[in-house]
């Protein structure tokens, strides 16, 4: 399938992105270099027995890393005593969006 301004055109308006004229023909260029591209690569012999690669690594393994461990916590006063104000377990902070701060 061959993309055309009107496609193009199309797929922008769907997208809510809307194309100049410019934008719509740089579009159109790369589509084109696309397809020159697939072009040739269709013509290498055999092409369609080549299995597709995952990984850009031969023998590429995955290492997951090992398990979480629990660990001591900071006691909560312990951490607040390092605020300026505090409620209950909330940090109190200065507004920074919006009016006049009261």
């Amino acid at each position: 399938m061959k993309f055309t301004k009107e496609l193009v055109d199309d797929y922008a308006n769907k997208l809510l992105i809307g194309l100049t004229e410019e934008e719509n023909a740089l579009v159109l260029n790369e589509f084109d270099i696309i397809d020159k591209n697939m072009e040739l690569i269709l013509k290498i012999p055999n092409i369609n027995k080549v299995e597709p690669m995952t990984h850009a690594l031969p023998h590429f393994e995955y290492e997951l890393r090992s398990d979480d461990e629990v660990e001591d916590s900071i006691p909560i006063a312990e951490l607040l005593q390092n605020c300026d104000g505090y409620e209950d377990r909330e940090v109190s902070v200065p507004k920074v969006v919006g009016g006049v701060e009261e």
